[in-house]
């Protein structure tokens, strides 16, 4: 019996539905057929239970008043023991052990006079010694609910956390481990990786105010929240110096805004929306004078005093009449929409020639269905298309054009109002010179409709980035942008991209110290990565390649800064060892089953199959080949380019492109017995000495040379020998 479930819980949360190729009869325990007919569709969903969590398959039927049955093939493969007394599932099988449970795995102030006169009296607010106290329990302690330079600064920081009461040694069965991010100043910083604490961590849904509700700004609490007792073990993280575990909620645990919200509206109910509203750490006092004002300023202090939190004085503002606050203008005249934030991608400058008209039409006509009287409002640009118009730009016709078009762009009804109870898309793209986005929102007929664009040139340095960090920059820049609108989202949101190896950040085991400090920036935000192919994502990609965001220097496209004529070696293509591949991979067994699922159009999660190949986490795949895995190492290590290198480099340089089981010791085998490598090793033992021979005896017995032979079988009590040499 398989896994069965409701299709109202697929409907309420929009789970993917797949076609089974035969339809399927339901027989219930009489052997008659279900009332509610054959069985269609499947759906893949993730199911926690407790602490374990799992990927399961489960065909859609009416299954009355249950929303989902776990069938006879499920409790095989987990065999749980059951208590019906604590009406509890204890798993204890290795299958489960494996797969489904966890495995084991400062604030500078300023001096107290830079404190406003008549706020002094609540310096400790902005004590750096104070801030670093623990505070008591209270009922706002996070709970995680499961579904040479770098080593003095991780003993610095763990010597200052212990001494803190931040951190304690640890005993706890699994771990996190730890890396390092480089702050603007130049020093680095260490930082927990709970990415996989975060994947089985029930997410906490606590609302986010909405910000068209905000109006002034006090911003900067710098805040410690316990853990919650029982569940500290979870945030541990070892070091070369031991397990230690959090006693305060670190950076990057998934709960932290929502738990942050629900403490701050706690503290401070009966002051919201009468002079005080809060978006996490900003704290906005509002009033109608300046008599008020500081006597609400002193009451928010004196709060914040008193719940021990504590604010960073360089990042207050006190007595302000003007700010630009998450995409609002507050002024003393009311509140104005900062349209910028939505027309700046906009911007595009007048068109110069063809190819110009062609690209702004291009973007244009992805929105056509929204502008009314499009077809008219289009025509004068259209007629510059036209294969004999002689180029003219005429400020009647051709530029009202394009100025109205550009007004319909970014206004009703094409422009929709964000919801932010209702899903959100990001569309993201990335050229050599600029990254585009595009926040939508599903109207009423359902279809996608932008909220708001963004488009930004890219900094000369920011030009050398790899493609894979170019496309992740054009995500993060968009979650920057869109903060206000997509932190706190209940639902995921969904990121568009044409780059498929994205789809895999954030599980990817290796990452530099910009993918690092990106990563932590997203873990406040609920999102899923997913690939579109190019031809699906050409609004984003319209958006990237601007015509006015091309370097007036030109040098947008890849140049060769070596002719090939001066390498005395090249690495050719792979496409001999490929072809080699994808015969290999139906003679393997082991792929029989995946294989036969992809080839009929099945999701296998984190397998394709394209191009003839089969690829593992947009890797290729080398079957049990020792023949081309041999030959995948000759050309990564024995090539006249390659340069035999070691077996860290080695297996980075196969690591880009290829990927099979047990790889690491395939390679490190593969060069330990490379006799090239062997022959010219360095020794890094000292010279050998010169000899010094012995004089010439002048008599017998002179000198001698003695040992001893141990260890031998006894014999009329002796087990040793004493050997002299004259």
């Amino acid at each position: 019996m398989s896994c069965f479930i409701h299709p109202l819980l697929v409907e309420t949360y929009q789970l993917p539905t797949y076609l089974h190729p035969i339809p399927k009869k339901l027989r219930v325990i009489d052997g008659q057929e279900i009332d509610s007919g054959q069985i269609t569709h499947f759906t893949r969903f993730k199911c926690t239970i407790g602490n374990h969590t799992e990927e399961l398959e489960g065909h859609i039927s009416n299954i009355g008043n249950h929303q989902l049955v776990l069938g006879m093939s499920w409790l095989k493969k987990h065999n749980p023991q059951i208590s019906w007394e604590k009406h509890t599932l204890v798993f204890n099988l290795l299958y489960c052990s494996n797969n489904c449970l966890p495995a084991p795995a400062v604030l500078e102030l300023k001096a107290v006079e830079e404190i406003p006169t008549p706020y002094q009296e609540f310096s400790r607010v902005f004590s750096e010694e104070e801030s670093s106290k623990l505070p008591p329990h209270c009922p706002y302690d996070i709970a995680i609910d499961l579904g040479p330079r770098e080593d003095a600064e991780l003993k610095e920081t763990i010597e200052k956390q212990l001494k803190a009461g931040l951190i304690q040694p640890s005993k706890s069965p699994m771990a996190s481990p730890i890396l390092f991010v480089k702050k603007k100043n130049g020093k680095l910083r260490m930082c927990v990786d709970y990415r996989r604490l975060n994947s089985m961590t029930k997410k906490n849904v606590y609302p986010l105010p909405l910000p068209q509700n905000l109006i002034k700004k006090l911003q900067g609490a710098k805040i410690f929240i316990q853990i919650k007792e029982g569940d500290k073990w979870k945030t541990a993280f070892k070091t070369k110096y031991g397990l230690f575990e959090y006693l305060v909620m670190p950076f990057g645990l998934t709960n932290a805004p929502a738990v942050f919200q629900d403490m701050m509206n706690e503290i401070f109910q009966d002051l919201l929306d009468v002079y005080v509203i809060i978006y996490l750490d900003d704290i906005l006092v509002f009033s109608l004078n300046e008599k008020d004002h500081k006597a609400h300023v002193q009451e928010v202090l004196k709060r914040l005093q008193d719940n021990d939190l504590f604010c960073n004085i360089e990042k207050c503002h006190f007595h302000v009449k003007k700010i630009d606050y998450l995409g609002f203008i507050i002024l003393e005249s009311g509140i104005e929409v900062d349209q910028s934030k939505v027309t700046d991608a906009m911007n595009w400058s007048t068109p110069k020639n063809v190819k110009n008209i062609q690209e702004f039409l291009g973007f244009v006509n992805f929105y056509r269905q929204f502008i009314p009287n499009f077809g008219n409002m289009a025509q004068p640009l259209y007629n510059l298309l036209k294969k004999d118009s002689v180029w003219k730009w005429d400020l009647a016709a051709e530029q009202q054009s394009f100025d109205g078009l550009k007004k319909c762009l970014t206004s009703a009804p094409l422009l929709l109002q964000p919801d932010t109870t209702r899903q959100f898309y990001v569309e993201c793209d990335a050229s050599d010179y600029a990254t585009g986005a595009i926040l939508s929102q599903r109207n009423s007929e359902g279809k996608l409709a932008p909220v708001a664009y963004l488009s930004k040139s890219l900094s000369p340095a920011k030009k050398n980035y790899n493609i894979f960090d170019k496309e992740l920059l054009a995500v993060i820049r968009a979650f920057k942008e869109w903060r206000h609108l997509l932190e706190g989202s209940e639902l995921p949101v969904q990121v568009l991209t044409d780059h498929k190896n994205l789809e895999y950040f954030s599980t990817s085991q290796s990452l530099n110290k910009r993918q690092i400090r990106w990563a932590n920036f997203l873990v406040d935000y609920n999102f899923q990565i997913i690939y579109r192919p190019g031809a699906q994502n050409k609004k984003a990609d319209i958006l990237s390649r601007r015509y006015d965001l091309v370097p007036l220097e030109g040098g947008v496209e890849n140049q060769v800064l070596l002719k090939p004529e001066l390498f005395i070696a090249s690495i050719t293509p792979d496409q001999e060892i490929n072809d080699l591949i994808g015969k290999a991979i139906y003679k393997d067994d082991c792929l029989k089953e995946i294989l036969h699922k992809l080839q009929n159009k099945e999701k296998v999660l984190d397998w394709e199959l394209r191009e003839g190949l089969l690829w593992f986490q947009g890797k290729i795949f080398v079957p049990k080949d020792d023949t081309i895995r041999s030959l995948i190492l000759e050309s990564r290590h024995d090539a006249l380019a390659a340069g035999h290198p070691g077996q860290a480099r080695t297996l980075e340089l196969v690591s880009r492109s290829y990927y099979w089981p047990s790889l690491k010791k395939f390679v490190n085998s593969y060069v330990n017995h490379c006799k090239t490598c062997i022959r010219s090793k360095p020794t890094n033992q000292l010279p050998v000495g010169l000899l010094k021979p012995l004089q010439i005896p002048e008599r017998p017995w002179e000198d001698i040379a003695y040992d001893m032979i141990v260890g031998l079988p006894v014999s009329e009590g002796f087990d040793a020998i004493l050997t002299v040499i004259d």
